[in-house]
């Protein structure tokens, strides 16, 4: 098998190497390492020149993130793509890990794993975002030690995955569609989604394969908060989901994104889009949070406060 490296970047010269670097050190190398500098007007391009034939570098106008990925995925020999975002990194055995997988299941078409949150802004502090408690738990729901037969519930259930640890055939990323163009949040899940409603059965390495920066500065995608985001995209993948015949599949993992965004909201003082998302799908979220988000968002700060209050409570 033969497998293409893809990373996009935007801005990234503080970070870049990092993300090569682990790259490089894979125990089982990437058969190409693509980076494509989404018009960054710093000195990512000259980092990324500097690895010489090590790398393969593309230049573009400022495009997105999604254009990006799909500009590396198109210029890619390798039949498998390895995904990796610029301020991210693969732990050394990601890539052995996955291959050796894969030739115990041929069959597989796509195969993710668990991987670490870096709480940057915490002395880089390490979580598994999969906990040894949890993966028992998943375990349990798995066809097999390291198969899942629908991705949607496995999401549901905590297994998501993140984009560095995904790696994925080429012909099934082009068949759902690529990245969506002009996506200013959850451009990763869209795709993962989309994937799971024509190849629902995917494997899943319960060893981290790759680490999260979580707290990095100038994230471009992070600074959209914007309500009318998680309607839209709730709105569209129901749509697709209903015509996957998934809808009933996809209702938790819609309820997970919206209670996510709720707490983004509250954190921004946007009582008004709360207010709307309540009205539009209220129903996907728990009776007693939906009534506490309802309530809170009429004075978003003191809603804020208390979630504070319990979390430091839970942790003593």
């Amino acid at each position: 098998m033969k497998i293409s490296a893809v990373i996009p970047a935007y801005n990234a010269e503080k970070h870049i190497a990092r993300a090569i670097d682990s790259v490089l050190a894979q125990t089982r190398p990437a058969d190409e390492v693509i980076v494509v500098d989404d018009g960054s007007t710093d000195a990512t391009a000259e980092v990324v020149r500097s690895y010489g034939e090590k790398t393969t570098l593309i230049r573009q106008e400022n495009a997105g993130v999604s254009v990006a990925r799909n500009v590396g995925i198109e210029a890619a020999t390798g039949e498998w793509i390895s995904l990796l975002d610029c301020d991210d990194e693969w732990l050394p055995e990601k890539l052995y890990l996955q291959s050796e997988h894969l030739a115990r299941h041929p069959d597989l078409k796509w195969t993710t794993g668990n991987y670490y949150r870096c709480h940057c802004e915490k002395g880089h502090e390490h979580i598994r975002s999969l906990s040894e408690a949890k993966s028992v738990q998943l375990r349990a729901q798995a066809e097999s030690d390291e198969i899942f037969d629908d991705y949607l519930a496995t999401y549901s259930a905590g297994g998501s995955g993140h984009t560095g640890s995904m790696l994925i055939r080429k012909d099934l990323l082009v068949a759902a569609g690529l990245f969506l163009p002009g996506q200013k949040r959850m451009n990763d899940i869209d795709m993962w989604f989309r994937i799971a409603y024509i190849q629902p059965r995917f494997g899943f390495i319960f060893e981290p394969l790759a680490v999260y920066h979580l707290g990095v500065e100038n994230s471009i995608v992070k600074i959209h908060t914007d309500w009318m985001l998680i309607e839209e995209f709730l709105d569209r993948h129901f749509e697709l989901a209903q015509k996957a015949d998934r809808a009933e599949a996809f209702r938790p993992c819609a309820g997970i994104l919206l209670s996510y965004w709720m707490r983004i909201l509250m954190t921004n003082n946007n009582g008004t889009g709360i207010r709307r998302l309540i009205q539009q799908y209220g129903d996907l979220l728990k009776p007693s949070f939906r009534a506490s988000c309802y309530v809170g968002s009429f004075c978003p700060p003191l809603w804020n406060a208390k979630e504070k209050i319990k979390k430091q409570i839970r942790n003593r």
